[in-house]
């Protein structure tokens, strides 16, 4: 039986100081800012694989498939 992937959600929002912020909703604390909202949403994706490797290398996770969805 296969397994089903870990499915990540990236929504984000322009700031009042036009920055955008990208947020990973199921990971909490996982969110960063970019120029542009690619760049916001390239930055969240890259911390979010950081913090599941970190919690896959301290047992804290199994491996699984992940899926990673932008929010429109």
């Amino acid at each position: 039986m296969a397994q089903q992937p870990f499915l990540l959600t990236v929504e984000y929002e322009q700031e009042d100081d036009g920055r955008w912020l990208a947020e990973v909703l199921e990971l909490s604390g996982v969110l960063a800012y970019g120029v542009t909202i690619t760049e916001a949403v390239a930055n969240v994706q890259a911390l979010a694989f950081r913090v599941l490797a970190d919690r896959l290398e301290h047992g804290e996770l199994t491996p699984t498939p992940i899926q990673m969805a932008v929010a429109l």
